[in-house]
């Protein structure tokens, strides 16, 4: 059994709401969309991303 390092595929800020996912077509990270309206926050927000809390990046 081998382990393997996971990245995360979506993102949201924890001060404005922006919400993004990993495209790996592009290979950059792009505003996602709820009901048609993107999800672009604060263009002002440094963004404090919620990947820290409950990810894990190792998997099987």
């Amino acid at each position: 059994m081998s382990m393997q390092v996971r990245t995360p595929t979506a993102r949201r800020c924890e001060r404005c709401n922006r919400v993004e996912y990993w495209d790996d077509d592009l290979e950059a990270w792009q505003i996602d969309s709820e009901d048609g309206e993107k999800c672009v926050g604060s263009p002002h927000c440094l963004h404090e991303w919620d990947i820290n809390g409950t990810f894990d990046p190792v998997g099987e």
